[in-house]
């Protein structure tokens, strides 16, 4: 993040937790990534996993609704700047908004 602020770039923090992001908001995070929901859940979650949501990992729609109901299973952070987006982990991902 501070690479970024020190290159002008003051990116968008969605705090998950306290504001969870909806589907429609899902659906527009995963366009910006040029990612699939499954590819930034996190399947080891013990919510992923009581929740038996591995059945949706090839049906983008349920997983939006299920990620909305369990936000602890997205990946995190999301670094947000304009039109893009990308995961924070690693932290060298944030280059790309450069």
């Amino acid at each position: 993040m501070q690479l970024l602020k020190e290159n002008g770039i003051e990116p968008e923090i969605i705090e998950y937790m306290k504001t969870p992001p909806d589907v429609n908001k899902l659906n527009e995070l995963s366009k910006m990534m040029g990612l699939r929901p499954k590819e930034f859940v996190r399947q080891n979650e013990r919510e992923f996993k009581e929740n038996n949501l591995v059945r949706f990992l090839d049906d983008d729609k349920a997983l939006f609704q299920a990620i909305a109901k369990h936000p602890k299973i997205m990946e995190r952070p999301i670094i947000v700047c304009g039109d893009k987006a990308v995961l924070g982990r690693p932290p060298e991902n944030a280059l790309v908004l450069l």
